[in-house]
C-alpha cells in the first residue's frame, strides 16, 4: 500500500472514531436481552422497545409477548439504527426506551387537585409527536398550576432526555398519566364533571371563554390538530385570534398562550 492510501485510511479511521465518539445516547436508552426483559419483568415505565428486523426467535419471542401484555409499544428496526441509538454493537437486537418519569393514573391526578383545594385542571395531549414541544407543553402547564398532564401510551411523542430537558425539569413536579385512549378518557372525565376544552381554530378566543371550574384542556397534534372524534367529544373550542400571515402558532405556544389565560381566570 502507498503512502497516500495509507493516509487515507488513517484519516478515514479517524473520522470514523471521532463519529462513533460524538453519537449521543440517550441516558434513558437500555439494550441486551437480559437487560431489557429484567426492565419489563421489574414493572418500569417504558416508552417504547426497539427490535432488530427479522429476530423473533428465544427471549425476543418472550420480550415481544411481555411487550404486548404490558401494552409497551414496540417496534422493527434495522441492526444499524439500534447501533446508532446504542452506540454500541452489543445490543443483541434490542433496546429500551425507559421514561425518566414515573406515570401515575387518572385517580392520582383527581387526588392531586383535591390535595390542593382546587377544581381538577388537566392538559391532555392528542398526538403531540415532538419531544420538544411535549416538553415545553409540560413546562407551561406546570408554571400556570395544572393538576395533571394526560398522554396517550401510543402516539406520542415520549418522554426522553431531550423532552425532560425542554421542560427544565417540570416533568419532576408534573403528574403524568399516560392512558390507552384518550376518547374514553374524555368521556371520564366528562363524567366526572370536567368540562373539555379544545385549543382549534374557529372557536371564542380564549379570554371570552370562561375556563374556571373543573377543565382540561385539549393541545393536538403539530400537523393535524385535535383527533376528529376527541374534537366532537369536546365541550368548547377556544382559539387564538392571528393577526400575521401565518396561521398558527407553534403547540406548545398556543399551549401556554390559552393555560396562562385559564390561569389567570382561576386565580
Amino acid at each position: 500500500m502507498n503512502t497516500k492510501n495509507k493516509r487515507f485510511d488513517k484519516t478515514r479511521q479517524d473520522s470514523a472514531k471521532r463519529h462513533v465518539e460524538t453519537v449521543e445516547v440517550d441516558e434513558n436508552l437500555i439494550y441486551g436481552r437480559n437487560a431489557v426483559m429484567e426492565a419489563i419483568k421489574s414493572g418500569r415505565d417504558i416508552e417504547k422497545i426497539f427490535m432488530q428486523k427479522g429476530e423473533r426467535e428465544g427471549s425476543i419471542r418472550v420480550i415481544a409477548a411481555l411487550a404486548r401484555e404490558r401494552s409497551i409499544p414496540f417496534v422493527e428496526v434495522s441492526s444499524q439504527k439500534i447501533e446508532e441509538m446504542t452506540a454500541s454493537g452489543a445490543h443483541q437486537g434490542v433496546a429500551a426506551l425507559c421514561s425518566p418519569v414515573t406515570y401515575v393514573t387518572l385517580d392520582d391526578l383527581f387526588a392531586k387537585a383535591e390535595e390542593k383545594g382546587e377544581a381538577p385542571f388537566f392538559v391532555i395531549c392528542d398526538d403531540i409527536s415532538d419531544p420538544h414541544n411535549l416538553g415545553a407543553i409540560i413546562r407551561s402547564a406546570e408554571c400556570c398550576g395544572v393538576n395533571g398532564v394526560i398522554l396517550p401510551k401510543r402516539h406520542s411523542a415520549p418522554i426522553t432526555s431531550v423532552a425532560v430537558k425542554a421542560s427544565a425539569g417540570a416533568v419532576h413536579h408534573m403528574p403524568i398519566a399516560k392512558v390507552s385512549n384518550i376518547a374514553t378518557t374524555v368521556d371520564r372525565l366528562k363524567e366526572c364533571g370536567v368540562w373539555i376544552y379544545g385549543a382549534e381554530a374557529g372557536g371564542k378566543t380564549a379570554w371570552e371563554t370562561d375556563m374556571k371550574g373543573a377543565i382540561a384542556v385539549v393541545m393536538g397534534s403539530e400537523g393535524n390538530g385535535i383527533s376528529r372524534l376527541v374534537k366532537e367529544k369536546c365541550d368548547f373550542i377556544v382559539s387564538i385570534p392571528m393577526y400575521g400571515q401565518v396561521n398558527s402558532f407553534n403547540v406548545s405556544c398556543a399551549a401556554s398562550i390559552i393555560l396562562c389565560e385559564a390561569a389567570k381566570q382561576r386565580h
